[in-house]
């Protein structure tokens, strides 16, 4: 754990629970550095959002903007989640301001302690836009006591924390279409009825207009490249620099949310080139796991997708990838034990991929559980001691494309295993 996530443990209550009212009295003790803030893009939804954000953020500095931007969770440290005019927070200002924060923090948890340190930091650094990530579902996350956003952005919404958010679609899009506010416009990525019906009515109650994915504007991979469309005009751009089919709608989303910004047409294509986003079908080629991979003339991927609408995509690009050029498939999946395990596995249970299960610190399942969760959906299946055992299993075995998923936090350890492959 890197020093600066391993103070906030100690320091501050590490539960969840969702609620405003800390935050406010937070904020107000810190000088409501929420209201003075660039322009704040407000970012929800359940999977895209961190890609959506690095998107809008590449298309906003290749137009020459300074542009911070608060995603979690981090992989490998702390200063991951809070950037500045472009550039991670320093150790040294990161623990200057979390000092004022302890200060009159009271029982404000992690995320709270965190959210505030952000728009603290971002409050005294002069920027032209901030982009600002929910944490979890919308309406009482700690980032919505952002009162007046420039612009609201929702990407998918599926199921996902189902301890906090239930169960239910339509409630689950409700509680993402907290960050629409009044008279701010949303820009809304595809989405499944129930989800959309669920937006719609939240946006009338505070009369937020939106643009819909597939109604107002919409996206298509063309010659290999992407094609955009709108009601006003039609831009011919290069792919997104992200890999997997779902980025293209993640990027016709990003770039709606330009638009709407005003952003130029040169900016938008250079920002798509441009875009980098850690652990989303990263392709892994240096570090002792890429080196490894290299050696046995092997594919390594890493994505961090936790949930079954993330696996679908994952499993969608394998079979992309594998019609082009086959390759003998493994997978090496570490989750979370609060995760949808079974969800996962049936979305690649016709990859026909051998599967290693692995632990890693935290609350992760149990791997042999794992395992056979995989086994359960027609998966042959073997619990590992370790990503580094299981890795040198999958190439012993001739694997010649490996993809270790299934958690951000299993991600952070593999990205975390040399300076190489930190996030910058």
């Amino acid at each position: 754990m890197d020093p600066i996530s391993a103070r906030l443990r100690a320091r501050h209550p590490q539960r969840i629970d969702l609620s405003l009212d800390r935050m406010r009295a937070l904020c107000a003790a810190l000088g409501d550095p929420q209201h003075r803030l660039p322009p704040v893009v407000h970012v929800a939804g359940t999977n895209g959002k961190g890609s959506t954000v690095a998107m809008i953020r590449a298309i906003a500095e290749a137009a020459g903007l300074r542009v911070h931007a608060y995603t979690s969770p981090h992989l490998v440290r702390f200063n991951e989640r809070i950037r500045l005019a472009g550039k991670l927070i320093e150790d040294q200002a990161l623990n200057a301001i979390l000092d004022r924060i302890e200060a009159v923090s009271g029982e404000a948890t992690v995320f709270e302690s965190t959210t505030a340190a952000a728009f603290l930091a971002m409050s005294e650094t002069p920027a032209d836009l901030a982009i600002i990530e929910v944490g979890l579902g919308g309406v009482l996350d700690a980032t919505n006591v952002i009162e007046r956003p420039l612009l609201s952005v929702i990407a998918p919404v599926d199921y996902d924390h189902a301890e906090f958010l239930g169960t239910d679609l339509a409630g689950i899009a409700t509680e993402k279409a907290g960050v629409l506010k009044p008279g701010a416009p949303g820009v809304i990525a595809r989405q499944q009825e129930d989800a959309m019906a669920a937006i719609e009515r939240a946006a009338q109650a505070v009369r937020a207009p939106l643009a819909v994915m597939g109604v107002d504007f919409d996206a298509w991979a063309e010659r290999g490249g992407l094609a955009f469309q709108d009601q006003e005009r039609f831009l011919d751009l290069p792919a997104p620099g992200l890999a997997g089919a779902h980025q293209i709608d993640n990027a016709g989303v990003a770039i709606a949310a330009a638009l709407e910004l005003d952003l130029p047409e040169a900016a938008i294509a250079e920002g798509l080139k441009s875009v980098r986003w850690p652990a989303r079908l990263q392709r892994i080629s240096s570090g002792p796991y890429g080196e490894a991979a290299r050696a046995a003339e092997a594919e390594l991927w890493l994505d961090g997708g936790h949930n079954p609408h993330a696996a679908k995509a994952l499993a969608a690009f394998l079979a992309e990838r594998q019609a082009r050029a086959p390759r003998p498939l493994a997978l090496i999946c570490g989750m979370l034990a609060n995760k949808d395990a079974g969800g996962f596995f049936a979305a690649l249970k016709d990859s026909h991929a051998t599967i290693f299960t692995v632990g890693f610190d935290g609350a992760a399942a149990d791997p042999a559980a794992l395992a056979a969760v995989a086994r359960g959906h027609g998966l042959a299946a073997t619990p590992a001691g370790s990503v580094d055992e299981a890795l040198r299993l999958a190439l012993r075995l001739g694997a010649g494309r490996v993809a270790i998923c299934g958690s951000l936090y299993l991600a952070g350890e593999v990205l975390g295993a040399s300076e190489e492959t930190w996030p910058v």
